[in-house]
């Protein structure tokens, strides 16, 4: 039988080349949901393609016009709430889904005891003390779909966590499309330079993410609460190749790494297909054409918002709730051309300034959904009075 796939965010990066992936191997994966936002025109050609039983779109305007381009005898779901009832269809679901608006489906997915490929880093990290209940229902398990998490995921199989022997977690950075420049040579930085990743294809939020730095802060915080290692025990090291995914270190002095060309097929085949190997290779390598692997600690002057992260990181609670918050809606900002590139980091620091990171928690780490869901409120609510001061 066949490994059954919902697609959450199936019209983005991440969902389209897991599509990929499943066209590699339609005899071992099979499609049976498909969820977008908005994009009614690429969601009707991928379901007349795969045929899934299910199609949801998250704006409820655009179901008319998505009804009539369907399969017959596929299900149309829409409104707020339809991408989340994609989250337990299938044995495994890919939440692909951008921001903090991908939290209702890893919470719908986890509860239901399912795989989650995990490509949506957000709701993991501003929505941890909410999605650490959820994940201990029996079935339920995480398989990240970064390349960095995906990498360490691989190199943990190679030792015993439990047992203390684990030194540290090495996640790489690429540096993005700014390494080596100083803080004065950015004060000028335009959108396009922003969006000009010289490594990965990715949607413009995360490759701003990547410019800044704040995508790989984030995934310090997605190390953290992925596999339970300390914040101090987690570092960043600037890899400008991106073949050297990330690494991890134990006790004796042995550093166990994964390498690859950059290939996002690689890490959504190895979710897909967990605890298997996927059949298809993406990304393997021509060692006698590689000529060099280097490595660079990352200048956090530059890039403020790396440190940032590592703050919200070990206060912990609620605090990466609002710097994911502050970040998107700065990112945001910036896009629209409201604020600079240098005054991404000033957006969050400011926000940061006004949050307690226990309030509402009580005794527990493990906190009901909408506790979550109040502080990203209330820190977009803070970080959008910063951008209209800077704006101003």
């Amino acid at each position: 039988m066949p490994t059954t796939v919902s697609l959450i965010g199936s019209t983005g990066s991440i969902g389209t080349q897991a599509l990929d992936v499943v066209r590699g191997e339609p005899e071992r994966l099979r499609v049976v949901a498909l969820g977008a936002a908005r994009s009614v025109d690429l969601l009707a050609r991928q379901a007349a393609e795969f045929r899934p039983e299910i199609v949801a779109i998250a704006d409820e305007g655009l179901a008319p016009a998505l009804k009539g381009r369907l399969p017959d005898g596929v299900e149309l779901r829409a409104g707020a709430d339809a991408l989340a009832s994609l989250g337990g269809l299938a044995d495994v679901a890919v939440n692909g889904v951008v921001g903090f608006a991908g939290l209702p489906v890893t919470l719908a997915a986890l509860a239901a005891g399912k795989r989650l490929a995990l490509a949506n880093k957000e709701s993991l990290i501003a929505g941890g003390p909410a999605v650490r209940g959820v994940r201990a229902t029996p079935g339920a398990e995480i398989l990240p779909v970064d390349s960095e998490h995906c990498a360490i995921h691989q190199c943990l199989r190679s030792g015993r966590v439990d047992d203390g022997e684990l030194s540290r977690l090495v996640l790489t950075a690429s540096g993005g499309p700014f390494r080596g420049r100083d803080r004065s040579a950015l004060a000028r930085v335009t959108v396009e330079e922003a969006l000009a990743h010289p490594t990965w294809s990715m949607g413009p939020k995360i490759t701003v993410d990547s410019s800044t730095l704040m995508n790989k802060g984030l995934e310090v915080i997605e190390a953290n609460e992925l596999f339970g290692v300390g914040m101090d025990r987690i570092e960043v090291v600037v890899h400008p190749q991106s073949i050297v995914h990330s690494m991890v270190e134990w006790t004796d002095g042995a550093t166990i790494a994964q390498l690859s060309m950059p290939d996002m097929r690689l890490p959504i085949g190895y979710a897909l297909s967990w605890p298997e190997r996927h059949r298809t290779p993406y990304g393997p390598i021509d060692w006698a054409r590689l000529s060099s692997l280097t490595f660079e600690p990352p200048d956090r002057d530059a890039f403020p918002c790396l440190s940032l992260a590592y703050q919200a990181g070990r206060a912990g609670g609620l605090a990466p709730a609002w710097l994911n918050a502050a970040n998107e809606v700065a990112v945001a900002a910036f896009l629209a051309r409201d604020i600079g590139w240098l005054q991404i980091p000033d957006v969050i620091a400011d926000t940061l300034e006004g949050c307690d990171p226990g309030e509402g928690m009580g005794p527990s780490s493990d906190v009901a959904p909408e506790v979550v869901y109040e502080a990203d409120r209330r820190a977009r609510v803070s970080a959008r009075r910063a951008v209209e001061r800077m704006a101003a």
